[in-house]
């Protein structure tokens, strides 16, 4: 049995009007208008309990900077009732590395509550104590949780059936086969005197997709060593060569 429910997406932060923001247009915007899926964005400051409506103190132990509060942020997590089959999802530099992988799991679930944190951190405790898996966008430093929030729906949302207007748009592209895409082409045939590969205009489909295929290895191996130490290596025939595709060209 399907569920009719839309994909839903439960955003707390410190800072609600930052979205939906750039989720509000184009593909997702569209999407998010239609009900393909749904954007809730809660602010976290509604559970602080003193007038000064206070979320942070100072980090126990010493050091520079604010944390927020293990009290307030479990307070506005248990107040977004969501179930268990839900993630909880912290938006951390110290987190494991979002993949393209783990987005298409957070698109075929029910959608993810997010956690967008601010100041030095997030006390350990309402981590460990609510099940928060950190997440990472990357080898860098934000001034909160929320453009890393904003990234990760945007690439679930893409996902969703009904979205993208055509479904292999997102089965050829980077990551989709642990490679980086290959490049793209399209009219004038000839720019500042370079013109479109050759072969790409042969409409002969199996050179297109070999070359296609040859062009993302080389990307990935060069850009990317990380992801070519995963991929598997090529079989080779009983010389001990590498098999070839006999259609494989650098044209």
């Amino acid at each position: 049995m399907i569920d009719p429910s839309p994909w839903r997406a439960t955003v707390l932060t410190l800072f609600p009007e930052m979205f939906p923001g750039p989720l509000g247009v184009s593909l997702a915007g569209r999407a998010l208008a239609t009900g393909i899926w749904q954007l809730e964005a809660r602010d976290i400051r509604a559970s602080a309990t003193d007038r000064h409506r206070s979320v942070d103190d100072t980090p126990a132990g010493g050091g520079p900077g604010m944390v927020l509060r293990a009290d307030v942020l479990a307070a506005a997590i248990d107040a977004a009732e969501t179930g268990p089959e839900r993630p909880r999802l912290l938006m951390s530099p110290r987190g494991r590395p979002l993949t393209q992988a783990r987005v298409r799991e957070l698109a075929r679930g029910p959608g993810p509550l997010i956690v967008c944190g601010r100041f030095e951190g997030v006390d350990q405790r309402v981590i460990d104590g609510r099940g928060l898996e950190e997440v990472s966008i990357g080898d860098y430093v934000l001034s909160g949780g929320e453009i890393a929030a904003l990234a990760l729906i945007d690439a679930c949302v893409r996902l969703l059936p009904g979205v993208m207007g055509k479904e292999a748009s997102g089965t050829e592209e980077s990551f989709s086969e642990g490679l980086l895409e290959y490049p793209q082409y399209t009219r004038p045939q000839l720019f500042e005197g370079v013109p479109i590969p050759e072969i790409l205009t042969s409409g002969d489909h199996a050179k297109v997709a070999a070359w296609r295929r040859a062009q993302s290895e080389a990307l990935t191996e060069a850009r990317r060593p990380d992801l070519w130490a995963q991929i598997p290596p090529k079989p080779t025939n009983r010389a001990g060569r590498q098999k070839t595709p006999k259609n494989k060209t650098d044209g």
